[in-house]
């Protein structure tokens, strides 16, 4: 099998876990991917690799964009306090990535982990009504980037 025909096999399976996942898992996939892009922005900048840095820099802020863009504030108590977690992690993320600054990457990843463990831990605790939790607090509307 050539590396196309793996690659195509496996963005088929990434397609079909996101377009069958319920809001919860799509919630702690973003998150999973959030931290991963963070982890690997963060390694790209201590060797210096800028454009890759960028790369998983950008592709962070465009996930945080997407939380942001579906969360209810209006519809959650926690959504306020959410929210300007978002925006200064975004604003974070476009400072590490116009200055090269790593330590603005390391404070997101270190903001944002335990966020992502929170979720995680929702989700599984309760998997009947972790769903309509998540759904009434991002909208149910979320797309992976």
């Amino acid at each position: 099998m050539t590396m196309y025909g793996i690659d195509a096999r496996r963005a088929d399976y990434a397609r079909e876990a996101i377009l069958n996942a319920s809001p919860a898992r799509l919630l702690t996939m973003l998150y999973d991917r959030l931290i991963l892009d963070l982890q690997r922005a963060e390694i790209a900048q201590d060797i210096e690799d800028w454009d890759s840095a960028s790369k998983h820099l950008l592709h962070a802020q465009d996930i945080l964009a997407e939380l942001t863009s579906s969360l209810k504030v209006d519809e959650w108590d926690g959504a306020d306090a959410l929210l300007g977690v978002y925006t200064f992690a975004t604003k974070a993320l476009i400072f590490a990535n116009i200055h090269r600054d790593v330590e603005s990457t390391r404070v997101c990843i270190t903001l944002l982990e335990p966020l992502r463990q929170t979720w995680h831990e929702a989700a599984a605790q309760a998997p009947d009504t972790a769903a309509p939790i998540v759904e009434r607090a991002v909208g149910g509307t979320l797309g992976v980037a």
